[in-house]
């Protein structure tokens, strides 16, 4: 079945951050065991590339807006592959294709009705590319997100009747509890539509860095519904030669952050209905990361946390990895580079990787590198009965940091099982011979199954350690744990290398 996902766009007047990494990576996760299941899965992520914030950024570099927008758009494409996101599609809103299926959608918006004139006079964050209504400005008029002095606009724009979409909007959500996720996000998008719904403007008369109205090419469409229509219109031409968006549409999942909450559970369902298209099943809404001392990340604290000096010193799974286990998804979380260090040593190398390598170091001194063809112990295959089921349901409800803490428990009960059973005693004495092999062989399994549900947070270690292992096989028909023996029992396993190297000490 189809499964269509996406991340929010970024912003081009800026280079990539630890923000960007982190929604990418905890968007991919979904993606991968999605695809895990078998299922049909699109990922799409790009960038957004018009608006006031991207002219003015690059006028202040000398630059004319589509330069700015080339060099960094290319910054945040590069940083795909470094993270190992298994995105379909990258789509930029310079895109030809994507300027000329914006103006069809917004016609047909046009031409339903739900445009009308007039002029438009209130405060404004060029930062946000938003005017900002009276409940949400900070004293001293200040942008709540960007904390900076809006200005007073006043120009004669096109609006957009969102007022008209008050109560198809509230059935929306009262119909659809799930609509908008977690609850707290659900609770502050229907908070807002509580107030009553004001008409909003879909055009700007004082820019030229934008789409053009096609009813009035003295006009550019407003920034956010250029960019969020980016999500129907890349299905349009991200396959050379099919249109996809009677396959994929409407999309699964539209993973933001919560600071663009109101554009995509509010607007972007009203844009959609005003234009006759289907709105998408779900808007997950994650949180902020913070620093380590929960105050906001500034290199003058020290307490950022580069993912490109991240990636140098752990490596791309170790990012992945800190980021999914650290910050309950939907929820903001404090990160930084000491919490990094400690989640790798103990649980990446000392738990996980440790647990690999003394299972196949213990085969190769026990029983020359074969795996015996005996029943798993039962008291941990039941343990792992079910386990492949749960873990989809939580990620069926986005719950991937639960998902990954359930898998890390089976993590620890293999490392005690070890412990318990003391095969190195058992290789002692000559009549617990069936007993060592019972033991060695439920812990290679264990450690395959583990590893086949661990997949989508860290994809280059399985798939290595599974390798290794001659089981590669990372789909979700391998995550059963076999009541008769490993499924790649009698294979020569050669030595293991440490899956996550130990670190060097920092300079005190």
């Amino acid at each position: 079945m189809p499964f269509y996902i996406t991340t929010a766009i970024a912003y081009v007047n800026g280079q990539p951050h630890l923000g960007h990494a982190y929604e990418e990576i905890a968007t991919d996760v979904l993606a991968r065991q999605h695809r895990q299941r078998g299922e049909d899965v699109f990922f799409l992520t790009g960038t957004d590339e018009h608006g006031e914030p991207v002219a003015d950024a690059a006028h202040a570099q000398g630059l004319e807006p589509q330069e700015l927008a080339d060099k960094n758009a290319e910054r945040f494409k590069a940083l795909m592959p470094q993270l190992n996101i298994s995105n379909n599609f990258f789509i930029r809103t310079t895109d030809t294709q994507h300027m000329h299926r914006v103006q069809e959608v917004l016609q047909r918006v046009y031409d339903n009705g739900y445009v009308h004139k007039g002029l438009y006079e209130g405060w404004y964050c060029p930062r946000c590319a938003d005017f900002k209504v009276e409940n949400e400005i900070l004293d001293g008029n200040r942008c709540p997100i960007h904390e900076i002095a809006l200005t007073r606009e006043s120009e004669e724009n096109y609006f957009f009747k969102l007022s008209a979409f008050q109560e198809p909007l509230e059935r929306l959500f009262d119909e659809h509890r799930d609509f908008v996720m977690p609850a707290r996000a659900y609770n502050e998008a229907r908070a807002f539509l509580g107030q009553g719904l004001q008409d909003i403007s879909l055009s700007r008369a004082k820019l030229t860095w934008g789409v053009t109205v096609p009813w009035d090419p003295s006009h550019v469409f407003y920034v956010w519904f250029d960019a969020l229509l980016n999500y129907y219109t890349a299905l349009s031409y991200a396959s050379p030669d099919t249109d996809l968006t009677d396959h994929y549409w409407p999309a699964q999942f539209h993973v933001i952050g919560k600071d663009i909450l109101k554009f995509h559970t509010i607007f972007w369902p009203a844009m959609l209905m005003a234009a006759g298209v289907e709105v998408p099943q779900r808007v997950f809404v994650h949180g902020f990361l913070m620093g380590e001392d929960g105050r906001k990340m500034s290199k003058s604290l020290g307490n950022v946390l580069d993912p490109f000096a991240v990636l140098e010193e752990f490596g791309t799974d170790a990012l992945r990895f800190y980021l999914t286990r650290e910050v309950v998804f939907g929820s903001d979380g404090n990160v930084g580079p000491h919490g990094l260090r400690i989640r790798y040593e103990t649980e990446l190398a000392n738990e996980y990787g440790n647990l690999a390598s003394r299972t196949v170091a213990m085969l190769r001194r026990y029983r020359d590198g074969n795996v015996p063809r005996v029943d798993t112990d039962p008291e941990i295959r039941e343990q792992f009965d079910g386990l492949a089921e749960a873990i989809s349901e939580l990620f069926d409800r986005a719950e991937t940091t639960q998902a990954l803490d359930t898998i890390w428990q089976r993590v620890r009960r293999l490392n005690r099982y070890v412990e318990e059973r003391q095969p190195w005693q058992l290789a002692k004495d000559d009549t617990r011979g069936a007993e060592l092999e019972q033991t060695l062989t439920t812990l290679f399994e264990g450690v395959r199954v583990i590893s086949v549900l661990l997949h989508p947070y860290i994809p280059q270690s399985v798939e290595r350690l599974l390798a290794s292992l001659g089981a590669p096989d990372t789909s979700y028909a391998s995550a059963r744990f076999s009541a008769t023996g490993p499924l790649a029992g009698g294979v020569d396993l050669p030595p293991l290398e440490p899956l996550f190297p130990k670190l060097e000490r920092p300079a005190e």
